[in-house]
């Protein structure tokens, strides 16, 4: 089973690798502003776009009819609602396909 890496995981690996003056702190404002500007970016309708690793956008799912699982015999509406859908891109998708 593959591991989970955590944001604080990923702080602490870049810190190791980039050698810098930057503290875990700083690399830590990074990634948190990063991820609040791609959601806010998001929230907004706009497209995401990271070269070589993905791109995020909106989409709106059509309404639907389900089934409740505890009475199949009923119908259960389920509404129009926005997602996120994300893209991969090629190196990202070339990285998956080789890991084991």
């Amino acid at each position: 089973m593959a591991n989970t890496i955590t944001k604080r995981e990923l702080v602490n690996k870049i810190c190791a690798e980039l050698h810098s003056d930057l503290t875990q702190g700083d690399v830590l404002d990074v990634i948190q502003k990063a991820v609040e500007l791609i959601t806010e970016s998001l929230g907004a309708g706009d497209r995401v776009v990271l070269r070589n690793f993905g791109t995020f956008t909106v989409k709106e799912v059509k309404p639907k009819v389900g089934r409740n699982p505890k009475d199949p015999a009923k119908d259960v509406p389920i509404p129009a609602r926005k997602v996120v859908k994300f893209k991969v891109g090629k190196t990202l998708k070339e990285a998956a396909a080789k890991s084991k």
